[in-house]
């Protein structure tokens, strides 16, 4: 399959072209030029099979022409050594857990399918080095360094924030050495978005080293997260028959989008909410039409702190550039810190289950937004030990910290302090 960019000036482009460049030469985000329906015997099985055959057959309609099936597998087994459970929270309101993996946050599916692709494709030209650039807002960062730990012929540069994401999402990125270098850069996520996005622009850094990226604009990243959607159907049609939706709390738009991707391909989810705490410029675009872009504020949920969220344009451009179009498939909400922190403590008061911030904005959302009728589901993005001081400020009540989160806070931080000027990072990497 070829993949086109959604700025529609550069040349089509092939499954391996778009993994390893990971940005069109126009600056537009790959998109592939056909999206497979499922069977009808995909979804009348569905009840009956694992996760892993579920997510095979998905990425099956997605990379099946450009890699060996048997290889998938492999990948796909690899990838999906843990589960993503649906858990009841109250009645017809469920909650995906997507914090069962390595670095417990839902990047764990997309980074480690990606690491494993981009392995696939590079395992016979070790030649030259390959730097994966990675902007993060929390998550994203622990999960790409993760999983690409380790790997032959792969450096990553982790760009995150100074000060700007909790401590414990910070040991999991800049503790490790080996094949991971931590850049701590004095802004906010938009500025290390826009190192990343810069460096794959220049032409005298493409001269110097291979570069490729592991946020969502790679499209090994963004279109496995389709998988736990197709799973949490699986899952809820085991209880219920009724309409399924879906709320999504939502920053640079990557998880959002790999499930409109699914609904594409026959994923029976009826709506979709996408959830926003104070960097509401998705949900601004759908009350006016228009879309504003403008700086990020910090907020609890700090991994939706994106002003500029890049998956845009893959939405747009799945769409047909039609308002009208998205608005009858997504609703929106955002939520202050305050109603954030409120949704966290009555939750935990009223049923048991405790939220991090980023799954109280989608948990709110849902709960206010479910009609008669539907049964749904809330992204559970992170556990909240990852946001363990915010959490237990706002409860008053101790959140356990799993083993292998606490593993990370014994290392030693590591990280190259830079400015957001992107000359300053220009002139590191050509030393590199």
């Amino acid at each position: 399959m070829k993949y086109y960019s959604t700025n529609g000036q550069a040349p089509l482009a092939t499954l391996e072209k778009a993994v390893v460049k990971g940005l069109a030469e126009d600056k537009g985000l790959y998109m592939p030029e056909r999206i497979h329906p499922l069977p009808k015997e995909f979804f009348e099985n569905l009840t009956s099979m694992s996760f892993h055959d579920v997510a095979y057959n998905v990425a099956s309609c997605f990379f099946g022409e450009d890699v060996d099936l048997d290889a998938l597998n492999d990948i796909v087994c690899d990838t999906l050594s843990f589960d993503c459970p649906i858990v009841k929270v109250e009645e017809n309101i469920y909650s995906l857990e997507l914090f069962h993996g390595p670095t417990l946050a839902f990047k764990d599916v997309g980074a480690r399918f990606m690491a494993r692709l981009l392995g696939y494709f590079t395992q016979n030209n070790q030649s030259s080095l390959i730097n994966v650039l990675v902007a993060t807002s929390g998550d994203t960062g622990s999960a790409v360094a993760n999983g690409f730990l380790g790997v032959p012929g792969i450096h990553v540069y982790v760009l995150y924030p100074k000060g700007k994401v909790s401590p414990i999402q910070e040991c999991q990125f800049t503790t490790l050495g080996q094949n991971i270098t931590a850049v701590e850069v004095d802004g906010v996520f938009d500025d290390c978005q826009a190192l990343v996005k810069s460096a794959f622009m220049d032409a005298d850094l493409n001269r110097h080293m291979r570069l490729t990226s592991a946020n969502s604009i790679n499209v090994a990243r963004f279109l496995p997260q389709s998988f736990y959607y197709f799973w949490a159907v699986a899952q809820l049609q085991k209880v219920s028959q009724s309409p399924i939706v879906c709320c999504v709390p939502s920053g640079n738009f990557g998880n959002i989008c790999s499930a409109l991707f699914g609904k594409r391909m026959g994923l029976p989810i009826s709506r979709f909410i996408a959830a926003n705490n104070r960097n509401d410029v998705f949900y601004d675009f759908l009350q006016t039409g228009q879309y504003r872009p403008r700086h990020s504020v910090q907020t609890l949920a700090n991994a939706m702190d994106v002003g500029d969220p890049s998956n845009f344009a893959r939405i747009y451009d799945l769409y047909g550039k039609s308002h009208e179009a998205i608005c009858q498939d997504i609703s929106g909400a955002t939520y202050t810190d305050e109603q954030i922190a409120e949704t966290i403590r009555q939750c935990l008061k009223e049923t048991g289950y405790q939220l991090d911030p980023h799954g109280a904005c989608g948990y709110r959302a849902l709960k206010e937004g479910l009609r008669p009728g539907e049964i749904g589901f809330f992204l559970e993005t992170a556990h909240p030990a990852k946001f363990k001081d915010t959490v237990e400020g706002i409860t008053g009540q101790p959140v356990p910290v799993p083993d292998r989160l606490a593993a990370f806070m014994k290392g030693q931080k590591q990280s190259i302090p830079m400015s957001k000027d992107f000359s300053g990072f220009k002139a590191y990497l050509l030393k590199m």
